[in-house]
C-alpha cells in the first residue's frame, strides 16, 4: 500500500502505555514544529536530521508522505477522535452494501468532540471526512516543507487545551501511518473494570499469539525497509502493567535484532501522594519488575519524571525556575520530558554523528552500568545577548540542570560518564569578544569556540569523569499545541529579559540536558529495593495472580539490589556494610 525508504541510520520508535503517549504526542509535535522552520541557517554537521525517525513513503494515489516511524501500542478509549488506521488511508474504499433485503435498524453514534485545537487544524490543513466535516490531519505530509500550501507554515494560534486534553490524541498534530496504531481491546484506558495495572498481565498480552505475531509484523514492516538500523527507542509507562509489556518487547528485540541499540525510558507521570493504598504497592512493584527487566534486556535505560521520588510516598515533583506547570496535568508534565527527550537523543540523530546508539550506549554501561539519570534546563537561562562563558560561571557552585529521573538532588556534580547537549544558543554568543588588552573573567573566557566552552566547563565541574558535549544552534520550536506554561521573564526566544514585557508568547527555547551513570541512582534503586525488601508482598495475591511467580519477584528483587551496588562511591562503602548487615 505504501511505498517507503528508511533514512540514514534508521531508528524505529515504540511507545507503550497511555503516558507514553503524552510524552511522544509532544515529542513529533516538536519535531513537526521543527521541519516547518528548518529553513533556518544551520550548520549542516550540528542539525538534526529528521531521516533518522521519520520515514517517507506514498500513499496510493502518489502523494508523497513522511510520517513517524513509530509504533504505539495503548489501551481501547484513548484514541478519541482519531482514527486507528493512523491518518494515511490512502484511496481505499470500503464497500457498504448490503445485501439483506429485509427490515434493518440503525444505530447512529455521535463521533467523539474535538477541541478547538483539533477543529482549527483540520480547517486549516482543509481535509474532509467521510461524513463531510472536517478530518484533523487528514492531509499527508511531505518531507519537502517547500511544498506544502503556505497556510502549513503558519504556527496555530494558541489555544488553552488545559480544560479539554483527556488523552494524549487530543493535541496530537501529526499524521501518523496505519501500521503505527496497535490497540489492545481487553483493557480500558479509563474507568475502574477491565485496568491493565499489574506487570505479569502485562507480560501475559504478549505470550498471546495474537498480539505477539502482530508486534512482529509491524516489526518486519518497518525494519525491512530500512537502508540501515542502527536500533531501536523505546518509550514505556513504568508504573502500570505495560512495564510488563515492555518487559517482553525488550526481550523480543534483543533476541530478534542482536547488534542494535536498544535505548529505554521508562516514563512515571507525576503521582499525587494522597495516603498509601494497593495501588501504590502495586505501582512501586510495577516499577521494580520493569526496572530491572527493561535495563537487562536494553542497551540503556533512563527512568524520566518529574516525581522527586518513586517509592511508597514520592516526594514533591521537581520545580523550574521559569516553568510554571500544573503537576495534576499529564500534558504539562509530559511536555516538559518530550523536551527533555528530544535534545538528550540528539547525538545520534545529527546529520554528522560521533556515536550511534549502541556506542552512545556502550560509553555508559561499563561495570554493569546500565541504568542512567538524566537532567535539563527548560529553558537553559540565559539572559538575551548574553555571552555562554558568562551564563556558564554563574554555575559554579550548582548544576544548571533540574534531575528527571526521581534521584533526587544529587550531592555532587561529578558522575561516572555524561553526555550534555545545548541547543538554541546564537554562534555570535558562543565566546566572549574580550577587548583587547582586559584580563578574562575565568578560563571560559579565553575558550575560542562554544564548544571549548562548553567541554571547558564540564572538565571544571567533572575532571577525570568520561565527558561528550554536543552544542546545536537550532532551538526547541514550542509551538502550538504545546503549553504556553512559561514565565512573563522570557522573550519570544526563551531568552531573560531585564524588566516583565507587555505581553510575549514563547515560540521557541535554549534547553540544556545531561544524560549520566551518576551515583545518585545507588540511593534512588536501594531505597526501592529497601521498601519491598521490608514488606510481605504475598498480601497482594492478586498481582501475583496476574501471572508472575512470587519466586520471580524476590529474584528480580535481589538484581535491583545487585544493580545499585554498581553506582556506589568509595564514600558510601561503609554505610552500605552497614546496611547489608541489618538485612
Amino acid at each position: 500500500m505504501f511505498e517507503a525508504g528508511g533514512g540514514p541510520r534508521a531508528a524505529l520508535t515504540l511507545q507503550l502505555g497511555s503516558y507514553a503517549g503524552f510524552v511522544g504526542a509532544h515529542w513529533w509535535n516538536l519535531q513537526d514544529a521543527a521541519l516547518r522552520c528548518e529553513s533556518e541557517v544551520q550548520e549542516q554537521e550540528r542539525k538534526i536530521c529528521p531521516d533518522v525517525l521519520y520515514r517517507a513513503g506514498r500513499t496510493l494515489s502518489r502523494q508523497e508522505t513522511y510520517t513517524p516511524r513509530l509504533i504505539l501500542m495503548d489501551l481501547k478509549g484513548s484514541l478519541n477522535s482519531l482514527k486507528q488506521e493512523g491518518c494515511l488511508c490512502g484511496d481505499t474504499k470500503i464497500d457498504t452494501s448490503v445485501a439483506w433485503q429485509g427490515n434493518l435498524m440503525t444505530h447512529q453514534e455521535d463521533p467523539p468532540a474535538k477541541n478547538l485545537f483539533l477543529q482549527d487544524l483540520s480547517k486549516l490543513e482543509g481535509g474532509m471526512s467521510s461524513d463531510g466535516g472536517f478530518s484533523p490531519r487528514a492531509l499527508p505530509l511531505s518531507k519537502d516543507v517547500s511544498q506544502l500550501p503556505t497556510q502549513l507554515h503558519v504556527s496555530q494560534k494558541g489555544h488553552q487545551l488545559e480544560g479539554s486534553v483527556r488523552v494524549w490524541s487530543d493535541y496530537l498534530r501529526v499524521r501518523l501511518h496505519p501500521r503505527s496504531i496497535f490497540m489492545i481491546h481487553q483493557y480500558n484506558d479509563d474507568g475502574e473494570s477491565s485496568q491493565l495495572e499489574a506487570f505479569g498481565q502485562g507480560e501475559s498480552l504478549l505470550h498471546d499469539p495474537t498480539y505477539l505475531e502482530e508486534l512482529e509484523d509491524r516489526l518486519h514492516f518497518y525494519v525491512e525497509e530500512c537502508d540501515y538500523l542502527q536500533g531501536f527507542q523505546i518509550l514505556c509507562d513504568l508504573n502500570n502493567g505495560f512495564s510488563g509489556v515492555g518487559a517482553k518487547v525488550t526481550e523480543l528485540l534483543h533476541d530478534e535484532y542482536s547488534g542494535r541499540g536498544i535505548l529505554t525510558w521508562g516514563l512515571t507521570p507525576v503521582i499525587h501522594n494522597v495516603g498509601v493504598s494497593w495501588k501504590d504497592f502495586y505501582r512501586l512493584m510495577n516499577t521494580v519488575l520493569g526496572i530491572v527487566h527493561l535495563s537487562s534486556h536494553s542497551s540503556l535505560f533512563c527512568p524520566l519524571s518529574l516525581n522527586g521520588s518513586l517509592g511508597l510516598k514520592p516526594e514533591a515533583p521537581v520545580t523550574l525556575p521559569y516553568v510554571h506547570y500544573d503537576a495534576s496535568l499529564n500534558y504539562h508534565s509530559s511536555a516538559i520530558l518530550a523536551t527533555a527527550l528530544d535534545t538528550l537523543s540528539a547525538p545520534y540523530r545529527l546529520h554528522s554523528s560521533q556515536f550511534s546508539m549502541v556506542q552512545l550506549a556502550d560509553a555508559f554501561n561499563s561495570s554493569g552500568r546500565k541504568v542512567v539519570a538524566a537532567g535539563t534546563a527548560v529553558p537553559f537561562p540565559m539572559a538575551y545577548g548574553q555571552s555562554l562563558p558568562d551564563a556558564l560561571c554563574s554555575y559554579q557552585l550548582a548544576v544548571p540542570w533540574t534531575p528527571l529521573s526521581s534521584c533526587g538532588e544529587q550531592k555532587d556534580s561529578c558522575c561516572f560518564a555524561q553526555s550534555v547537549v545545548l541547543r538554541g544558543i546564537g554562534k555570535e554568543n558562543h565566546i566572549s569578544n574580550l577587548p583587547p588588552g582586559s584580563q578574562p573573567k575565568s578560563a571560559l573566557h579565553v575558550c575560542e569556540t562554544g564548544e571549548e566552552v562548553l567541554g571547558s566547563y564540564l572538565h571544571a565541574r567533572c575532571p577525570g569523569t568520561f565527558s561528550t558535549s554536543y552544542l546545536i544552534q537550532g532551538p526547541c520550536k514550542v509551538l502550538p499545541p504545546y503549553p504556553q506554561f512559561f514565565s512573563a521573564l522570557l522573550n519570544k526566544q526563551g531568552f531573560l529579559l531585564d524588566k516583565l514585557p507587555s505581553c510575549s508568547t514563547v515560540e521557541s527555547i535554549p534547553v540544556l540536558t545531561a544524560l549520566q551513570s551518576s551515583p545518585a541512582l545507588y540511593n534512588a534503586l536501594y531505597s526501592l529495593y529497601k521498601e519491598l525488601h521490608q514488606v510481605d508482598v504475598r498480601r497482594w495475591a492478586s498481582f501475583f495472580s496476574a501471572g508472575i511467580e512470587l519466586y520471580d519477584f524476590q529474584e528480580a528483587l535481589h538484581e535491583l539490589r545487585t544493580l545499585s551496588q554498581c553506582y556506589k562511591t568509595s564514600s558510601e562503602l561503609d554505610e552500605s556494610e552497614d546496611e547489608a548487615d541489618a538485612d
